[in-house]
This record gives C-alpha cells, sequence and structure tokens, in this order.
C-alpha cells in the first residue's frame, strides 16, 4: 500500500513543538506519532525547513515537503512576524483589496512600482531606489533639475512627426515676472488684479512699440502696481504693443553670486521647502 501524503492544506504550529511533548489528541490527530511513540515535532515533520522554524509559533499553509509558506513569529514573543516561504522569498504576493491602510511605517529593500496611489499615513523609509511610473527617479531628477545650466521645456514637435520642440527658460538676475499685451485705442495698461500682493511696485518696467502707425512720442505718465498710464505728445488714444516687467516681492531677492561649490551652499531661500505652497 503507498504511503500516505498530506498536501495542500493549512495548519497551525505551537509552543508544545518547542517542548518536544506536543499532544495530538488535544491538537491534531492528522499524523501518526514517529517511530519509539514518541510524538514527532514539526520541525521534524517538515524536514526541508530551512526559512524558519516551525517550532515557533506559526500559521502554515502546506503544498508538499519543502513548499508551504508560514506567517509566524521569530521568538516567543509576538512584537515581531514574518510571512516567508520555505525555500526563501515569496515569489508573488497578491492582496485584493479596495483599500489598504498602514498606520506606521513601511520600510521596503527594494523597489515599490504602484499602478495607483499609494496612501500611507506614516513615513515611507525606502533602501533602494523608489520608481514612479512615468516619473522615474524623483530625488535623481530633482537634483538634476537643480543642477542644469538651463532650464529646458522638452515635448514631441507639435506639427512636425517624428520631431521635438524645446525651449528653454527665461534666465536673469532676479525672480522676475512679466505681463504682455496690446492698446488698441486706449492709454491705460490694466495690470492684473493679483500684482498688487504678486510684485515690487518700485521695480515694475515697461517696454511699448507703436503699431498701426509711427508714433515716437509714447512715454510712460504713471505706474501703480495696478495700472499703467501712457502719454503722447500726438495722440490722446494709443495703439502700440507692451510688455511689463516687475519683481516679485513675495520670495527673499534672489542671491546671483556667493561662495561655494554646489547648489546647496546657496546662502538664501530654500524654494524646496517652502511652507504654505
Amino acid at each position: 500500500m503507498p504511503a500516505f501524503q498530506f498536501k495542500d492544506y493549512g495548519t497551525f504550529t505551537g509552543p508544545q513543538s518547542i517542548s518536544g511533548d506536543y499532544n495530538y489528541d488535544q491538537i491534531s490527530l492528522e499524523v501518526e506519532p514517529a517511530v519509539g511513540g514518541n510524538p514527532p515535532k514539526w520541525s521534524e515533520d517538515l524536514a526541508s525547513d530551512s526559512a524558519f522554524k516551525l517550532t515557533d509559533l506559526a500559521m502554515v499553509l502546506f503544498h508538499t515537503d519543502g513548499d508551504y509558506v508560514g506567517f509566524y513569529s521569530p521568538g516567543t514573543s509576538t512584537q515581531v512576524i514574518n510571512l516567508a516561504h520555505s525555500a526563501g522569498e515569496i515569489p508573488l504576493f497578491n492582496i485584493r483589496s479596495k483599500n489598504t491602510i498602514v498606520s506606521g511605517q513601511v520600510i521596503v529593500n527594494d523597489k515599490i512600482i504602484g499602478n495607483q496611489m499609494i496612501t500611507c499615513n506614516g513615513p515611507i523609509m525606502a533602501n533602494a531606489t523608489m520608481t514612479l511610473t512615468g516619473v522615474g527617479d524623483v530625488a535623481s531628477n530633482i537634483n538634476l533639475a537643480k543642477t542644469l545650466p538651463a532650464k529646458p521645456f522638452d515635448i514631441p514637435h507639435p506639427s512636425k512627426e517624428g520631431q521635438r520642440l524645446r525651449h528653454v527658460s527665461l534666465e536673469g538676475p532676479e525672480i522676475g515676472v512679466y505681463y504682455r499685451g496690446k492698446l488698441n485705442e486706449e492709454h491705460i495698461i490694466y495690470l492684473p488684479d493679483y500684482w498688487k500682493d504678486l510684485v515690487d511696485e518700485e521695480t515694475i518696467t515697461v517696454q511699448l512699440t507703436a503699431w498701426k502707425y509711427s508714433d515716437p512720442t509714447l512715454y510712460v505718465k504713471d505706474i501703480t502696481a495696478e495700472k499703467i498710464t501712457i502719454g503722447s505728445e500726438r495722440l490722446t488714444k494709443i495703439n502700440c504693443h507692451y510688455t511689463v516687467y516687475a519683481e516679485r516681492k513675495d520670495m527673499d531677492k534672489l542671491i546671483v553670486e556667493y561662495e561655494g561649490t554646489s547648489p546647496k551652499d546657496y546662502p538664501g531661500q530654500d524654494w524646496l521647502n517652502l511652507r504654505g505652497q
């Protein structure tokens, strides 16, 4: 008669295995006693147990010898709980859950691949690269952006297939903003309503270019953070293009030259850590 073999079942192990006097009358009648009438220990039942000790507290999902997983405590305390396979790592662990809530730290020693949003109520510590689909290495990208000699804007070309379009950000020795447009038989440039709270009024400058016909007498009569009045020695209604520049007042002034060997030595405001954004 062929030997009887248990396969594909779930069971528990416990402290009685450690003591060597496992009581099958109380716990289980599925395994015959070992030779000599002594009850076998779980570590003897599964001789290929090399990844974790089933003599500890555990819940075991068993397939065959050497192929099982255990949710177990590696010692006498339940403060540490492990989930492991008898032969090492679990190749794939699926959780079908609408919401998975973590209220403490998540420590990852390898990659996290998130196809949708990952929400954690505690800090996430990764000892390896954390890659976000479509983003890549966030820390490296931030560091790269901080050290580029010019800040590019690069997209697929909007009108030429197979080509790309790259612009570079306007640069200057200030944290500046601009506003442009044209006057059509008017004489006042009305600035955006938020400019009074955004820019330093004393830094506003204006460039004017007459259109439709030449008017070399254009000039700026008055400047406020809300409007700019344009004058002309010839006309009361003016046709011109305009560009208005100003420096922001909601941030510290840019320090253009400073001592150091990297951007980390910048002595001014750290924009990456601004609060309330």
